[in-house]
């Protein structure tokens, strides 16, 4: 497979793997609709940079090992369940905080730009499902014996798609009107947030692989 086939393959791969529901789509919707824009697109980058933990072991050829090996990926689904769980709690306990809407609607963020990024980072980085994909991705597409430059462009690139992906996606939901209105019922998808949240976490711990 020569390097633009692999190229196209693994954008149009990767961005419907992005758009795919998850605990990374869910958490940007919660942060941009919640927090607006710059909370969404801050945890959009976390996300991004979360995704240079798999692509990194992937390219050392780990991925085959994390992904066949029962300790490691019951190390990998404890962590990333629990993670969930806890961002769920955190939802579940949401109460309604504004009672003038047009002022909140005036806020862009809600804590320090490094919360929003570590968020995301490991939301992304503890996600138990990641080393079964990137390890599809690595035996179908790419190669950890691809030379270094090629596998470099190959992992920043899959990490902008994904930036991309949700930095549009804090853009579209950031619509002053889509946002006004939601905002209202705000503390309704923190919870909705919150029961996802638990809910995915309780399915990865109970779940035999």
């Amino acid at each position: 497979m020569d390097f633009w086939q692999g190229f196209i393959i693994v954008t149009i791969v990767h961005l419907l793997a992005a758009a795919s529901p998850g605990p990374d789509f869910a958490l940007v919707t919660r942060q941009s609709l919640l927090y607006g824009r710059k909370a969404g697109i801050w945890a959009s980058l976390g996300i991004s940079f979360g995704l240079s933990i798999h692509i990194l072991y992937s390219t050392a050829g780990l991925a085959a090992i994390v992904a066949h090996s029962s300790e490691w990926m019951t190390l990998i689904k404890v962590a990333g369940g629990s993670y969930l769980i806890f961002l769920g709690i955190k939802g579940l306990r949401a109460k309604q905080e504004h009672e003038d809407f047009e002022g909140a609607l005036q806020i862009t963020s809600h804590g320090s730009p490094l919360r929003h990024v570590s968020t995301g980072f490991f939301c992304n980085a503890l996600n138990p499902k990641a080393p079964i994909y990137f390890l599809s991705l690595f035996t179908v597409i790419l190669s950890p014996d691809m030379p270094l430059p090629t596998l470099a462009i190959y992992g920043c690139w899959i990490m902008l798609l994904q930036m991309t992906w949700f930095t549009t996606l804090a853009f579209l939901l950031t619509n002053e009107r889509v946002r006004g209105r939601l905002l209202k019922v705000g503390h309704w998808i923190d919870r909705a947030f919150g029961v996802a949240m638990v809910t995915l976490g309780i399915k990865v711990l109970s779940s035999n692989s």
